[in-house]
């Protein structure tokens, strides 16, 4: 006989074997016991949690010549065939490939005919959603009024799709995630049937990675045990064959991070990358530590809601109280963002790798979070300075000088008249009345820059320079000239026409305006006059 794989193997033969789905099991069984069953019932939830192996279930259990508690026998002549697959009287029909009103027609015609034996004729149409407008059009009448012989059993994992009219005349269940307990411990009673040996944290771990479907989780565990087949199952072994990491690997990964250690950030992801890990499962898995971990923050969440051992809710406690929970929430938008971007793209260890140098590096990035998270860590990194005793000020002291009556300042003409020639600095004040000409003649916005910058010169070059100040704003005058050169010959050529000098202007920055290598020509006052 061919090997058959577990989730068929083990699909259950009575509604008490249905795992993590009590609130259903226990209404239909009330129902079958009470007879009184519906003619239409629509199955709705995520893939694996029981919807058919429930539809199979019902349908045996309304055709069953000795039910006992409301669940079929399974030794009945109806229960076996149903179970064969070979009943006539249970149809279930693939609305994905069959999903035109020519299908609904046939259905309809095979409705007129009563069972040839049992009780029921039932229909179970799997992912009913599939069908078209014109297939739902047809299928509701015989849905609403079907003989009395008919049961429609509906499953479909996307509820949202179905017309409201065919909602309106089904019993409605909705199947839940099966949790990862009840999952790990189906899984132990599987693998003791099959006389497999292993370690309860492997098959924990199976659970987890098979979110909330039990059918994953079997297809899983017989992925890890054909690996593996004839020896122990464990945990190493399940994250060598599932390619994924332990714990304790995103636990040193959040440490670097948090210390803004890039090379042992990169370091870790290549060692990730050499095992052969799948990085989407990776950042999926890194994803849902952050998540744990901010749960733990709150001190009061259980081991069911984060889903860990009570070890591993210790160690989380510990770390989450080292970690900010704004810092948190940043990693888990940044990781986000990358599991959208990483889908599409063909380099994805660049992609990891930026993204976790952004959690690095603030700096990088200029949304309120990422600011919130530099301003943290700069209060951290004052409050370290304060605790080492070292007393900060606003302002350097000033320097002690004794006053000196004999010294006076001089002024801009006077600077400019002693260090230059007496030609050059004549010139250069004809200059300087031209240039506050040229500057109000400039439109609004260049008039304003200009307004920021400081016109200077020195005794070594003949070239003037248009400096501005590094602090604040005054970057931008500097980076808009730079960027627009030919503004600055606009400038030249209006002031070499004014004046009747051949001028050449550099854009700067100025350190100290004060510097005494500097003339600041901008300090000259000159009578200027606009021409009409």
């Amino acid at each position: 006989m061919s090997y058959m794989a577990l989730y068929r193997k083990f699909r259950p033969s009575t509604f008490d074997e249905v795992k993590g789905q009590d609130h259903i099991v226990t209404t239909l069984k009330n129902q079958l016991e009470a007879g009184r069953i519906g003619h239409a019932y629509l199955f709705c939830g995520t893939r694996g949690t029981g919807k058919t192996s429930v539809a199979k279930l019902l349908a045996k259990a309304v055709n069953c010549e000795h039910p006992v508690n409301g669940n079929p026998c399974g030794e009945c002549e109806s229960c076996q065939e149903i179970q064969e697959g070979s009943s006539m009287n249970v149809m279930e029909i693939d609305a994905a490939s069959n999903n035109g009103v020519d299908n609904i027609r046939d259905i309809k015609e095979q409705v007129q005919y009563s069972p040839a034996s049992g009780k029921y004729k039932v229909f179970i149409i799997d992912e009913v959603h599939m069908l078209s407008m014109g297939a739902f059009n047809a299928l509701l009448k015989t849905l609403e009024e079907p003989p009395e012989y008919v049961i429609f059993i509906l499953a479909t994992t996307e509820v949202h799709k179905i017309p409201i009219t065919i909602l309106s005349r089904c019993q409605r269940y909705d199947f839940h995630r099966i949790t990862a307990d009840i999952i790990a411990d189906r899984l132990m009673e599987l693998m003791s049937e099959e006389q497999v040996e292993t370690e309860e944290k492997a098959l924990r771990y199976v659970a987890r990675m098979a979110d909330g479907s039990m059918r994953d989780a079997l297809s899983l565990l017989d992925q890890c045990i054909a690996f593996y087949l004839g020896k122990k199952l464990t945990y190493e072994n399940v994250l060598e064959v599932l390619g994924t990491v332990d714990i304790s690997v995103y636990a040193e990964l959040l440490d670097c991070i948090l210390a803004n250690d890039v090379t042992g950030v990169i370091g870790i992801i290549g060692r990730i990358v050499e095992q052969g890990r799948e990085l989407t499962q990776f950042i999926t898995d890194f994803i849902w530590y952050l998540r744990n971990l901010l749960l733990a923050g709150k001190g009061d969440a259980s081991m069911e809601a984060l889903e860990i051992s009570s070890e591993q809710l210790g160690l989380m406690q510990q770390k989450a109280a080292q970690v900010n929970e704004e810092t948190v929430i940043r990693y888990i938008r940044i990781l986000s963002e990358l599991l959208n971007q990483i889908r599409f793209a063909t380099s994805r260890r660049v992609l990891v790798e930026v993204a976790m140098i952004k959690m690095c590096r603030p700096q990088m990035e200029t949304d309120m979070t990422s600011i919130l998270e530099r301003m943290r860590m700069m209060e951290e990194s004052l409050e370290k300075i304060k605790t080492q005793g070292v007393t900060l000020s606003a302002q350097p002291p000033a320097e002690k000088s004794e006053p000196n009556p004999q010294k006076a300042e001089k002024t801009p003409e006077q600077i400019l008249d002693e260090r230059l020639p007496k030609a050059r600095a004549q010139e250069l004040k004809e200059i300087i009345k031209h240039w506050k000409q040229v500057k109000l003649a400039q439109p609004p916005m260049i008039k304003n820059l200009l307004s920021k910058g400081i016109l200077t010169a020195d005794e070594s070059t003949e070239v003037l320079r248009l400096m501005f100040k590094p602090e604040g704003s005054m970057n931008m005058g500097k980076d808009y000239f730079q960027r627009h050169p030919e503004k600055i010959e606009v400038l030249e050529t209006e002031l070499a026409q004014r004046s009747g000098f051949q001028v050449k202007i550099e854009i700067g920055e100025l350190e100290s305006v004060k510097n005494e290598d500097t003339i600041n020509l901008d300090c000259i006052h000159m009578d200027v006059t606009i021409e009409e």
